[in-house]
């Protein structure tokens, strides 16, 4: 029998298991309302969707793309970040084009990883958090995050008790799958940390315009200095409902971003051109489309948020991102994570992420996507209620 040490060192796809008891009782003609993948159910903005087919007629378009995007994507990235966050960067030498922020991700740890290298990433975490690095050879430490938990100082300790000492640091806010977030204060002592402690930190920010209420999401890069330690992930995935488009970019520290492009210069060609042509115009072009699916997210939150409420389940309101991160039930938390997803499944007729996909420390907690219109959230709701108090 063949083994592969690098397949060895991943572990079982804990969701395989709910996904398959999904499409057996789909196949069974059960009504599933699957709030499990964050894959969002709107389509791209019209302007977008045009930009791609006006792009596409044009032949000199089908060619090999740069593998580090079109100069501009680039410049239309570092545009956008100006706009926003109020931070300058060089499109030559400090933004990247990735195929979706996944794929960055995992090229960025083979290329600034050796075999051996100690990795700090959150946990529960966005699966390429963790596995991307261990895909390269890498080992983990997790630093445990939760809302009864002060981050920052689990990071100290972390660092302070490991060896050998860490190389990198991943953060993610509006965290997936926690939905947590920071203010520009966090940041400005995370730069100074890794300054002194001469890490790498690793930025992932795709939730950044999935914001609710008040709440404003800062970027590293408002740091002074920020450029000197860290570089920042971006998605255009989620802001701009192009998820199937596989479009993202990082931006930040010079070396690390040449370090990316020569990866990507050894793997990939870019995406296709008039993918990069249409993501310039979503950055670039109108952005009313941006806070319509912003406030697409904010009531769709509000309306699971109080349904939840209303059965007894006193899910945290998330202040951003498409998810909530619902701690189970009392009387439901001896069953764990996964077997909970699989009844409300079963019973609830509702399919819902296990927090134990995310890491040990989400085994308490189901992770719900909004990713469904208010009367399927509503039936939803419904389907979860009768879960809940039957099992009661």
């Amino acid at each position: 029998m063949l083994e592969f040490e690098k397949i060895k060192r991943l572990p079982p796809y804990v969701f395989a298991a709910v996904n398959q008891l999904k499409m057996e009782l789909r196949h069974d003609g059960e009504d599933i309302i699957d709030l499990g993948m964050g894959n969002p159910d709107q389509p791209t903005p019209q302007h977008i969707v045009d930009k791609l087919c006006e792009a596409a007629q044009d032949g000199r378009n089908h060619r090999y793309s740069m593998s580090k995007g079109i100069p501009g994507l680039r410049k239309a990235i570092c545009g956008w970040y100006k706009r926003k966050f109020d931070v300058d960067l060089d499109p030559e030498t400090e933004a990247i084009a990735t195929i979706g922020s996944k794929e960055g991700l995992a090229h960025l740890a083979v290329a600034i990883t050796s075999p051996g290298d100690l990795i700090l990433t959150p946990n529960p975490a966005y699966p390429i958090h963790p596995y991307g690095f261990i895909i390269a050879g890498a080992d983990i430490r997790h630093v445990p995050m939760g809302a009864d938990r002060d981050y920052f100082a689990d990071i100290e300790k972390a660092v302070k008790d490991s060896w050998p000492r860490p190389k990198i640091l991943v953060v993610n806010f509006p965290s997936n799958p926690t939905a947590q977030v920071v203010d520009l204060d966090f940041y400005v002592k995370l730069v100074a940390f890794a300054r002194e402690n001469k890490l790498i930190v690793i930025s992932d920010i795709a939730y950044a315009e999935i914001t609710f209420d008040d709440y404003v999401c800062p970027s590293i890069m408002q740091v002074p200095g920020a450029k000197e330690v860290a570089v920042e992930f971006y998605s255009l995935s989620k802001s701009y409902n192009m998820p199937g488009w596989r479009m993202g970019f990082m931006v930040g520290n010079r070396e690390i971003v040449a370090a990316l492009a020569k990866i990507k210069s050894y793997l990939d060609y870019g995406t296709f051109q008039p993918l990069q042509i249409a993501s310039c115009a979503a950055l670039n072009g109108p952005q009313e489309c941006v806070e319509e699916i912003r406030l697409m997210y904010q009531s769709r939150r509000d309306v699971m948020i109080d349904g939840m409420h209303k059965m007894g389940w006193m899910a945290e309101k998330p202040k951003a991102s498409m998810f909530i991160w619902a701690e189970i039930p009392d009387e439901f938390k001896h069953m764990g994570s996964l077997e909970f997803s699989k009844r409300m499944l079963k019973e609830g007729g509702v399919a819902l992420s296990p927090g134990i996909g995310f890491g040990d420390y989400g085994d308490d907690f189901v992770r719900i996507a909004l990713i469904e219109n208010e009367h399927r959230t509503r039936q939803a709701l419904r389907g979860m209620r009768n879960f809940l108090h039957a099992g009661a």
